[in-house]
């Protein structure tokens, strides 16, 4: 498996773990009636702030996930995997894993900060896919 590989299935954990910390709390929280429910009537009360935050920080890793995925399939299919790409993947979901806590607990700027390395090991990834090695 390649460095990339390895990084994009560490980060597909990482979204579970991810699910699990929303939703222990979200659980305890608005009870499990109306989590178990088809979800069509709005949230008997709001969540508490940090377990808004995690739901927020866990949709922002399903969106970062989609673009990082396709940067570890670009490198991997066209067997353009560089010390660069690989970098960036573990890079990627260090920024990731930094990020849970960032957003949790209100880190600002930080959390804005640990986000755009992410972004920015990602598109390197796209960008070092293009250049021939």
């Amino acid at each position: 498996m390649t460095p990339e590989l390895l990084s994009l299935t560490l980060a597909a954990l990482l979204q579970a773990v991810q699910l699990t910390l929303y939703a222990t709390p979200a659980n305890l929280e608005i009870g499990v009636r109306y989590t178990s429910s088809s979800r069509d009537a709005p949230l008997p009360k709001p969540l508490s702030p940090t377990t808004a935050r995690l739901l927020r920080a866990f949709n922002n890793h399903n969106e970062g996930l989609i673009l990082f995925t396709i940067a570890v399939l670009v490198v991997t299919l066209s067997n353009q995997s560089t010390t660069t790409t690989e970098f960036a993947a573990y890079t990627y979901l260090a920024a990731r894993i930094l990020y849970i806590p960032a957003y949790a607990f209100a880190l600002n700027p930080w959390r804005s900060a640990i986000w755009f390395v992410g972004f920015l090991a990602t598109i390197t990834m796209l960008i070092a896919a293009l250049i021939p090695s």
